[in-house]
C-alpha cells in the first residue's frame, strides 16, 4: 500500500495476495535458515508503537473496509505477548470489517510462549499462523540450519493448533538433494500426520544467489534433484500421509505440476495422478525452470 512506512524487501505467504499488509517486525528473529535470502539486509526488531500506530491510521483511512491484514515480516509472532494483544485490539477498532488476521510464525516463537499467551492472542484474533516446516528429517534441518529438531517442530505445531490456530505449514521440495530425497518424504510425511495441520502447502527448492546453500551447491556438496525426482518425492511423501481434514496446494510459482485437493479425501487420486506422470512423461508438460519463481 502506497504510503506506508515499509522496511522493503516485504514478503507475505501467496493466499495473502489481497491482504493489506501491515509491518510490524523487521526482518526474522531467526534469520540464519541454509535456503533462505528473504531477510538478509535487514537486522531484526520489533517496530516501535509510533511507526505502527502511523501505519495503522493512514490505512485505516484508505482502506476502512479491510477485511484481513497480514503481519509482515518474517515472523510477527516474535513480538512481546503485551505488544501483540494491544496490537490486534487496536486493528480491530481501526477496520471494523476485519474478519481475520494472520502471521508467520517461527517454531522457537511458539515454543517460547505459554499456552496461555498463544490462547489470548488467539482469542484477540490472531487467526491463522504460517509455519515454515521445510522437512521432518532431523539431518536436512540440521543441514538447513533451522534451528530445531523434528520434535520441536512437531511440539510447535501441535501447540499451535492446541491455542485454537489455524495452522498453514510449508514444505520444500527438494531440500534434501539427491542423496536424501527419500528420507526428506517418508519423515515430513511422519511429521505432519502428527501436527496434522489445516493447511499444506509445497514450494520446489530454488537456490537463492548467495545464500548457504547455493555455496554448497556451486562447491557440488548439494545435488539438486532433477523435476522427475521431485515429483517422485511427492508422490512418496503422500503415499505415507495420514491426516485428518487437511487443504493440500502444490501449485505455487515454483512448482513443476500444480496439484491441489484435500487431504485425505484426494489423496489416492493425487497419488494416482503422479504415478500416471512418471511412468507416461511424455503426456505431461511440466513448467519449464524460466517460468518457475519464488
Amino acid at each position: 500500500m502506497v504510503g506506508l512506512n515499509y522496511d522493503l524487501p516485504l514478503f507475505r505467504p501467496p493466499s495473502e495476495a489481497f491482504s493489506l499488509i501491515l509491518q510490524v517486525t523487521i526482518g526474522c528473529s531467526h534469520n540464519a535458515c541454509a535456503f533462505c535470502g528473504m531477510y538478509k539486509t535487514k537486522k531484526f526488531r520489533v517496530k516501535d508503537w509510533k511507526e505502527i500506530e502511523s501505519d495503522i491510521a493512514l490505512a485505516a483511512q484508505e482502506m476502512r473496509q479491510a477485511r484481513r491484514i497480514f503481519l509482515a515480516d518474517g515472523n510477527a509472532l516474535a513480538m512481546p505477548t503485551t505488544s501483540m494483544l494491544h496490537l490486534l485490539g487496536r486493528l480491530y477498532r481501526a477496520f471494523p470489517m476485519l474478519e481475520r488476521v494472520a502471521a508467520y510464525a517461527g517454531p522457537r516463537d511458539i515454543l517460547e510462549k505459554s499456552a496461555q499467551e498463544l490462547q489470548e492472542i488467539r482469542q484477540a484474533g490472531l487467526e491463522i499462523l504460517y509455519l515454515g516446516v521445510e522437512s521432518g528429517n532431523a539431518e536436512i534441518l540440521r543441514q538447513m540450519h533451522k534451528g530445531v529438531t523434528p520434535a520441536e517442530m512437531i511440539a510447535a505445531g501441535q501447540k499451535a493448533i492446541q491455542a485454537g490456530f489455524k495452522l498453514s505449514v510449508t514444505v520444500i521440495n527438494g531440500l534434501g538433494g539427491r542423496n536424501l530425497l527419500c528420507e526428506h518424504a517418508l519423515d515430513t510425511a511422519r511429521l505432519l500426520n502428527q501436527i496434522d495441520p489445516h493447511y499444506l502447502g509445497l514450494l520446489t527448492l530454488m537456490p537463492v544467489p548467495g545464500t548457504v546453500l547455493a555455496v554448497r551447491i556451486a562447491r557440488g556438496e548439494f545435488i539438486l534433484p532433477g523435476p522427475w525426482e521431485i515429483l517422485n518425492e511427492i508422490k512418496l511423501m503422500l503415499e505415507h500421509m495420514q491426516v485428518s481434514n487437511c487443504v493440500f496446494r502444490c501449485n505455487h510459482a515454483s512448482n513443476y505440476l500444480p496439484l491441489k485437493g484435500i487431504l485425505s479425501r484426494d489423496q489416492v487420486a493425487l497419488v494416482a495422478l503422479l504415478d500416471e506422470a512418471l511412468k507416461n512423461p511424455d503426456r505431461y508438460r511440466l513448467k519449464p525452470d524460466y517460468l518457475r519463481g519464488l
